[in-house]
């Protein structure tokens, strides 16, 4: 016999995958973040 899932385990998987993500991205734009950008003008 199946289980539907509890709302707060659903809610608690979401949460957790948001933080999880949350963090790459803002890893993922640090690093970014630190190499050089060089701006040139075009003729």
């Amino acid at each position: 016999m199946k289980r539907k899932p509890d709302l707060l385990w659903v809610l608690v998987i979401l949460f957790g995958l948001g933080v999880v993500t949350t963090g790459y991205t803002q890893s993922l734009l640090d690093r970014q973040g630190n190499v050089p950008v060089q701006v040139t003008k075009q003729p």
